[in-house]
């Protein structure tokens, strides 16, 4: 009966499509994509979606004059309801170990003890769980190592004779070997395509010709990492499980358009909007920050328009307070050129430490800090819902043609309280 540590790779299948049928079943079966912001291009597509060819990154306007002849829907990305879900998927997860790593949105590494069968049977309740309790389809790839787990599940995703869940040592050798034969070295976890060329270069096609390869030789042709990835196929663990990180080295408030903002005034909107949630979420970590850039810019795509200024700010002290950071953020206004199309701005502060971890004297503390306005708008934010209140031009109604555009949004049934969903017993 073996019993050394295993690594368990959880992952959500087509995640944003699966979220937005655990609560809308007339899309089982039905092709589905989810789109970009914007409503731009398709970043998730539903099996269905896959097997009609529509590529991933379609822009939507593309796809629009057929999906009626396909009868494909579109859906616009609903972050609230993702978000939630893949809450509740990790928290679930995490009663079958104390050994959980959330790798990204809707994937998990977890550690798990036992024999073949006690795994696969483990492997089997977690899919079959997440599946009953929150209504999303994972599979599940158990091994000795990360990179080996990762394969496990990409098996078990395509391969119906795994039923979703595959264990790395209950695969007989010859059947391993034959598959790994038969994949491309791209598709290991880490193997981009130039590096996949690199590869190629010196005679490694397969998985298989990457695992029989010497680890010192690789690391002297490429590097370390690739090294460890060799190691990891051989079976001997390299990437070890890591823990939450508690700091964080920079929070990025940005995104583009659904209008351009064509004046100082808009920009001006837009950054007050960002500062006040550069505040929020330093509040939310116990963070404050001693440095803002913030950055706008055109259309790539607009030949005859080209501006992309950007501002870099020392702040006076530490802070999370959004009246310093808003006004930090407006040190971009006089770059901002008048009647140009500005498709996307954004701030990011960086050089981050804990909240109190240095004391200032008191001629130099900030009077708005010690007030906590920041958490005080967030107060009224969670309360009443985002948009409640605004810190200055923050807290202007009108002229929101900028905020992301998503006509086809699904209703967010587990985070607002005037959508949730009704059942009724007939």
């Amino acid at each position: 009966m073996r019993r050394m540590p295993q690594i368990a790779h959880v992952d959500v299948n087509c995640f944003y499509a699966s979220a937005e049928r655990a609560f809308d079943p007339s899309l089982e079966g039905r092709p589905v994509v989810v789109l970009s912001n914007n409503d731009g291009c398709a970043v998730t597509r539903s099996p269905e979606a896959k097997a009609l060819g529509i590529p991933m990154g379609e822009p939507w306007f593309k796809l629009a004059p057929r999906a009626k002849e396909w009868g494909l829907v579109a859906l616009s990305s609903n972050y609230e309801l993702y978000g939630d879900i893949s809450a509740r998927v990790m928290e679930l997860l995490g009663r079958y170990s104390a050994w959980l790593e959330v790798y990204s949105i809707d994937e998990a590494f977890l550690g798990v003890k036992g024999s073949p069968v006690e795994l696969l049977a483990l492997g089997r309740a977690m899919k079959a769980a997440v599946r009953r309790h929150v209504g999303v389809p994972v599979c599940v790839g158990i091994a000795p190592t990360k990179t080996l787990a990762k394969l496990c599940n990409k098996w078990a995703k395509h391969n119906p004779a795994f039923g979703g869940v595959c264990h790395w040592d209950s695969v007989p050798a010859p059947v391993r070997e034959a598959l790994l034969g038969r994949l491309s070295v791209e598709e290991i976890w880490g193997v981009a395509g130039r590096l996949t060329k690199r590869l190629n270069a010196i005679g490694i096609h397969t998985i298989e010709d990457l695992t029989a390869a010497d680890p010192v030789a690789i690391r002297d042709k490429f590097s370390v990492v690739m090294m460890r990835t060799v190691l990891e196929l051989q079976g001997t663990p390299c990437i070890p499980m890591e823990e939450e990180r508690i700091g964080r080295d920079q929070l990025i408030f940005s995104r583009s358009f659904a209008t351009p903002v064509t004046t100082r005034a808009g920009l001006r909107q837009v950054l007050s909007v960002y500062g006040q949630q550069a505040s929020a979420r330093l509040g939310k970590h116990g963070l404050q920050a001693k440095v803002l850039t913030a950055f706008a810019g055109t259309s790539h795509y607009n030949q005859h328009q080209a501006s992309y200024p950007s501002v870099c700010v020392a702040l006076p002290m530490p802070t999370a307070d959004p009246v310093l950071l808003t006004r930090a953020a407006h040190a971009l206004l006089p770059a901002i050129q008048e009647g140009l199309k500005y498709a996307r701005a954004g701030i990011m502060v960086t050089d981050l430490r804990p909240t109190g971890n240095q004391s200032l004297l008191e001629p130099f503390e900030n009077p708005h800090e010690e007030r906590h306005i920041g958490a005080l708008l967030e107060d009224v934010t969670r309360r009443y819902g985002r948009g409640a209140i605004g810190l200055g031009h923050a807290g202007i109604k009108t002229g929101l043609d900028w905020t992301m555009k998503r006509d086809m949004l699904s209703p967010r049934y587990t985070t607002h309280w005037d959508e949730l969903p009704l059942v009724k017993a007939a």
